[in-house]
Order: structure tokens, then C-alpha cells, then sequence
């Protein structure tokens, strides 16, 4: 038996908002590839186009990377179909793969926007610092076998705190305007074996959590002084940069919006490190 839909009213726009949660490792990136290969956008689109039961365009907070996760993404999409919140939620969830999940739906005003109406962005990077390689979450997380301070990173990790040309943490294809961005708030936190880096700025350029990822990793590591993120930022060179970190360990885990749309929230993630300080 065929799914029946209330009647739907081409002259009524609504705008739907949902928070995203999906493994990254299945998927080249957030944006819909020209070459039709896998992509969180495509997923998602199809998905909800059929609960819809017309095609939808999606937008979303912050578009990542081929490999990178997110646990609170934020996307929006009009559409002239009536359905419950709850209905939206479980009816697309149906719908997906197991690697991606709707953790909740809501109808907002038309002057929402999960792009334009963010005011800040927030990522976390996992490391998992031991000697020998885990058998579990490899895709979820970088593993770097050598000791590392997290003191000194978390204290290195300071001078990206406010307005900076971030040049020299930008991948060199950045198609960015500009490389000037605003880091509100940065930490690094240890928890067992775990180490977190945890950054929130008002946007962000191509590869800059990697590349910074990186960096902190050679200061951990004792290969540079906590001085050199200063340096770095000074060369506003990339050439003068640390490697790229991987993929594997960054996440996408909030999107700041003013009050007035009363955003949902929700717990950070990801869901191994629940346990961390939000």
C-alpha cells in the first residue's frame, strides 16, 4: 500500500530545519559531486524529496570535506508538503543509510537561513595518542603514536584567538575572498588516551582545522616551540605550514545561531566523547 500525503499547497512555502549527524568516511564531502559519486547533500536530498514527495534543495551550516564527520549539522530546505516535525525526522530517516541520521526536524520562519543566519562554527579534532594503532574507529579519529603535551598545544593553540590572515592554515586552493577569519574560542583538552582539539570561529577556510591540527601535533610533540602558531600566523604563508592533518578526526559539531530562532540543542559529540566539557 502507497504512502498517502496530505494535499499539498504550491502557494505556501515552508522552511524546514533539521540537524544532521553522519560518518563522513562513506561519503567525498558534503556537496553534490559532478561526477555522482557519494555524497551527504545527494543522500540527504533524495531522502527527503521523498517524504516530500517533490524535489528539495538543501542548504547547510558549513560544507565539509571528503572523510570529515559531522554530529550537529545544520541544513534547511522549503517545501509546499505538510508534515509533523516528528513526522520529518522519522520519515526521512527511513529513507537513509545508516551513516546518516536526522536528529531532529522543525518548521522556522522564512528568514532563516543554516548558511547565512550562522553566526559562529564550531569543530572538534580527535587524536587518539597511543603507542600502538586501535582496532576500532580508525576512520573516526587521527592516531599519532608519539607522546603528546596537550598542555602545550592547548597553550600554543591561544594565538589563534581573535581577527588573523590565516593564510598559512589554508589549503593552497582556498578559493576563499579573503584568508582574515575571527577564532572565538579554542582548546585542547586530554581525556584518557583521547586528546580534543576545540575550536569555534565565525567561519572557517579549506583545510584550516587540519592544517592547525597539525602544527599543534609537532608542538605536542616537542618538534617546535609553543611560540610557533605565532610564527605561523606571522609568515601568513602556507608553504610555511605544518602537514595536513587527516580527515579522519575532524567533526563538524555545532552551528551558533541568535535566539530568536530558537535552534534546538543537543548534545555535541561525537557520541564517544559525550563525557567531554561542552
Amino acid at each position: 500500500m502507497s504512502e498517502i500525503f496530505p494535499p499539498r499547497n504550491p502557494d505556501y512555502q515552508r522552511r524546514v530545519a533539521m540537524v544532521i549527524e553522519y560518518d563522513g568516511s562513506q561519503y567525498y564531502g558534503w556537496q553534490i559531486q559532478k561526477d555522482g559519486v557519494a555524497s551527504v547533500q545527494q543522500t540527504l536530498t533524495e531522502a527527503i524529496s521523498k517524504v516530500a514527495n517533490h524535489p528539495v534543495s538543501l542548504f547547510c551550516a558549513g560544507r565539509t570535506d571528503t572523510g570529515v564527520h559531522a554530529s550537529r549539522q545544520v541544513i534547511h530546505f522549503d517545501t509546499d508538503a505538510r508534515r509533523k516535525d516528528y513526522g520529518w525526522t522519522v520519515g526521512t530517516n527511513t529513507h537513509l543509510p545508516p551513516t546518516v541520521s536526522v536528529q531532529w526536524a522543525k518548521e522556522m520562519n522564512h528568514d532563516f537561513h543554516a548558511r547565512f543566519s550562522a553566526l559562529e562554527r564550531r569543530y572538534r579534532y580527535v587524536i587518539y595518542n597511543n603507542p600502538i594503532a586501535p582496532g576500532l574507529f580508525r576512520k573516526h579519529l587521527t592516531w599519532h603514536r608519539w607522546p603528546l603535551d596537550a598542555q602545550a598545544m592547548h597553550a600554543a593553540a591561544q594565538a589563534m584567538l581573535g581577527t588573523h590572515d590565516f593564510s598559512t592554515f589554508r589549503a593552497s586552493n582556498c578559493q576563499a575572498a579573503s584568508p582574515v577569519r575571527t577564532v572565538k574560542s579554542i582548546s585542547v583538552q586530554q581525556t584518557g588516551r583521547y586528546i580534543v582539539i576545540d575550536i569555534t570561529a565565525d567561519g572557517f577556510l579549506y583545510h584550516m582545522v587540519r592544517n592547525l591540527a597539525g602544527a599543534l601535533m609537532e608542538i605536542g610533540e616537542g618538534k617546535q616551540p609553543e611560540n610557533w602558531i605565532s610564527t605561523l600566523l606571522a609568515f601568513q604563508n602556507r608553504n610555511q605550514g605544518a602537514v595536513t592533518a587527516l580527515a579522519n578526526g575532524l567533526y563538524f559539531v555545532d552551528a551558533i545561531y541568535d535566539a530568536k530562532f530558537e535552534v534546538p540543542q543537543t548534545y555535541l559529540g561525537p557520541h564517544f566523547l559525550m563525557h567531554l566539557q561542552e
